[in-house]
């Protein structure tokens, strides 16, 4: 409790800190004006307001940094836009709820001696500073604004970037423009149609109907799969010596015939129980034993995509949870001193570089808590795999590896903690040495008794001899990665004799593949090309946001809706749903960026196959119904229901539409029964209109109001037998008495956090 209170009184003065700070930044702002006068003084625009915080307290009072809170301007909502023939001319506007503060930097810009404009460093932050100076008419001055680029915020770096300020580039922005433009080429003219054809309020984008599409095709390869069975037969072995109450087992595998090189198949189980038949009173005996050592290499320092995998894998959170702490993370906390420090790099990121001093540092922290046996000969460096990484970023790491989780812990929140732990941590182990293992393979004689047959069988098991980097952080696996099955062995030497205390015949299935998880659908989509850092976690968003996919357990499972926009667009735009095509012009969009290409004759390449696609669509798409068959039977007229999808999600319709007009939503019935008295409803999941999160209510609503935001387990307090909640992942709680009990051991890498 004492450890609680200290925490909360530290976060009480952190956040009356902020307020402070906030209450000072305050003075001198016009009224009706959100931006301080910068009359004589140097303005620096940013994007975020806790990045202005952060960067202003680093510059000190000759500086006025300010936000624009993102784009001041943008293509029009209203109409696509763009005019197709003139060069694809995009006509720009600015936001609606963007004027006022383009007025106030306008006019303070107006006063500045000089106009920094230190938006992200990336294509998007490029155009947002392009975007400001265009509309703000900065271009016109004599002296227009000086971009400036830093990808970490602390007070070296951003000093650093001040001393080095540099013009917009144009190539950035043009590759901006171009994939922006591209973009709505598709969105506004293939979303009306599904619009007409299908239902309202679909969309179609580059992106994302090709990510929908991965998940579609995967579906169909797990219906499609047919299993094939196997056997294998294990022996359970142990040293003839070994006391006879607790012999040292280990398994042994049947593997070939003495003899013969192929390995033995078997097909079905009469194979499998003649070969066990053979060997029931085999002697066994080790022919061969073989050690070598295997070394094994950290990983590199997280991507935005790596980061987005792991943090789903050990922290449970989705890739756009992960991003929005991680932003947080770069843009600032306070933790100690009354001033903002970004904590990690920039997080939209391909590279896995790591700047030198950041490579000594982290090498020199190695040796001061682990030894010198920890560190390799020389420092670590990464390379990136992709093509297509871009504009020289560093992987993300913390901003000093000396600001360790554990020093800054009672400043950040728990889900910034264990982000902040997963990238230090996977940033020192990539520079600490390699784990050593000693791997051993036994080849194992089986003489069957009254014939000369012999059977090989072979057991494999491994030893650490040195943990290496293992000893700070092992990266986790998928659900669909083979784990290294090595058991530990006891020493053996050719000639011990074996002696079987069992052996089994083992069916086995060959399984489909899985279904994509958040997280390794990002993987896969980097590996194939689609897409970028900064846009993977928006498009998985926006495939739940529109009910195309629906989460399972974890696992992303096509709806009915989203099959059917996936078969509509493959039959009408191949191109655009091509993958290899989708990777093409991320290429295109890369070379762009790099000024090896003009982004004007790209985007009339793409548009000219595009706007026949169109037409023929536009002439031959069918209407389609999406229904899926229920045995519910409507409550009013007594005919059957379907499920449709609507802007919020599926519900239940009645087929005698529109005469009858009844829907009901679609119960998830978890299994506890409502706790209030009298009440015979069962506690079912709800989704709210535009809500991210489930809540759990009673059945019989509106006639009972129970609700909760935390889900009701089946097991009654032990205590008062009150409706037991689960808090977070690993914490039972009564509803009805101080009550709460584990649920299971904490993770002795990090306590994972639920979305």
């Amino acid at each position: 409790m004492v450890t609680k209170a200290k925490t909360a009184s530290k976060s009480r003065a952190t956040k009356a800190g902020s307020r402070k700070s906030t209450a000072k930044s305050a003075k001198g702002t016009k009224k009706g004006s959100s931006v301080r006068s910068a009359a004589g003084k140097q303005l620096v625009i940013v994007e975020s307001p806790a990045k202005a915080r952060t960067v202003g307290q680093m510059l000190g009072n000759k500086y006025v940094v300010v936000a624009s809170q993102g784009h001041v301007r943008d293509l029009p909502k209203s109409k696509i836009g763009v005019d197709i023939e003139n060069e694809f001319e995009p006509s720009y506007v600015i936001m609606r709820d963007k004027r006022s503060i383009l007025n106030d930097l306008k006019k303070a810009g107006d006063q500045a001696k000089t106009i920094y404009l230190a938006t992200d460093p990336d294509r998007e932050g490029e155009a947002i500073s392009w975007h400001l100076q265009t509309a703000a008419k900065w271009d016109e001055r004599p002296d227009p604004p000086k971009r400036v680029v830093f990808h970490e915020i602390t007070k070296q770096a951003v000093e650093e970037a001040f001393q080095h300020p540099r013009e917009i580039d144009m190539d950035l922005v043009n590759a901006q423009q171009a994939r922006r433009i591209l973009d709505r080429l598709v969105g506004y003219q293939i979303s009306p149609l599904l619009w007409r054809r299908v239902q309202r309020g679909l969309s179609a984008g580059r992106v994302q109907s090709v990510s929908l599409r991965m998940v579609v095709d995967r579906e169909k390869e797990i219906q499609a799969f047919v299993p094939v069975e196997s056997w294998t037969l294990e022996a359970q072995l142990h040293k003839e010596k070994s006391p006879a109450a607790r012999p040292n087992l280990f398994t042994g595998v049947l593997h070939s015939v003495k003899g013969q090189k192929n390995r033995l198949s078997i097909p079905n189980e009469d194979d499998a129980r003649g070969f066990e038949a053979e060997l029931k009173d085999a002697a066994y005996a080790v022919s061969n034993v073989r050690k070598r050592e295997v070394r094994q290499r950290p990983t590199a320092p997280f991507t935005t995509s790596t980061m987005q995998q792991e943090a789903g894998r050990k922290l449970r959170l989705t890739p756009r949870r992960t991003m929005s702490i991680a932003q947080e993370l770069y843009e600032g906390l306070q933790v100690g001193g009354g001033e903002s420090v970004g904590l990690i790099t920039y997080m939209r990121t391909d590279s896995v570089q790591v700047s030198t001093s950041a490579i000594s540092e982290a090498r020199g922290y190695i040796t001061d808590t682990y030894g010198k046996d920890y560190i390799p000969e020389k420092p670590r460096v990464f390379t990136t795999k992709a093509k297509s990484a871009q504009e020289a970023h560093e992987a993300i790491r913390p901003t000093s590896i000396r600001r360790t989780p554990e020093s800054v812990k009672a400043f950040l929140s728990r889900p910034q903690f264990n982000l902040y732990s997963l990238v230090w941590s996977r940033m020192l182990a990539s520079q600490m040495a390699d784990a050593r293992t000693e791997a051993t393979t036994v080849d194992i004689e089986a003489a069957c008794k009254g014939t000369s047959k012999v059977y090989m069988f072979r057991s494999t098991g491994s030893v650490l001899k040195f943990p290496g980097f293992r000893a700070l952080y092992l990266e986790s696996r998928d659900d669909d990665e083979s784990e290294d099955g090595r058991q530990s062995l006891p020493e053996l030497a050719a000639g011990d004799r074996l002696g079987c205390q069992d052996l089994e015949a083992l069916q086995h299935f060959t399984q489909p593949p899985p279904r994509f998880t958040e997280a390794t659908l990002i993987k896969a989509m980097e590996e194939k090309g689609i897409g970028r850092p900064s846009t993977y976690a928006p498009t998985v968003g926006t495939l739940l946001d529109r009910h195309y996919v629906t989460k399972e357990q974890n696992r992303l499972l096509p709806s009915a809706l989203g099959v059917t926009v996936t078969e509509l667009l493959l039959e009408f735009f191949t191109d655009v749903m091509d993958l290899d095509f989708t990777a093409k012009m991320e290429e295109g969009l890369d070379e762009v960026s790099r000024g090896e290409r003009e982004w004007v004759p790209m985007l009339g390449e793409f548009y000219g196959p595009f706007e026949k696609a169109l037409a023929k669509a536009e002439e031959s798409m069918p209407r389609t119904k999406v229904e899926e068959e229920t045995d519910e039977v409507c409550d009013t007229c007594g005919k059957p229901m379907v499920i449709k999808t609507g802007r919020f999600g599926r519900f239940l319709a009645c087929t005698g539409f529109p005469e009858c007009r009844t829907t009901k939503p679609i119960l998830n019935k978890i299994g506890v029964s409502c706790p209030k008295p009298d009440c015979t409803g069962e506690i079912v999941e709800r989704q709210a209109r535009g809500g991210r999160r489930p809540f759990f209510g009673c059945s019989r609503y509106p006639d009972c109001d129970f609700i909760s935001n935390q889900r009701p387990v089946p097991t009654p307090c032990p205590e008062c037998n009150g409706m037991m909640v689960q808090q977070g992942r690993d914490m039972l709680s009564c509803t009805v008495c101080d009550w709460r009990e584990a649920i299971l051991e904490p993770s002795p890498e990090l306590t994972p956090v639920g979305d």
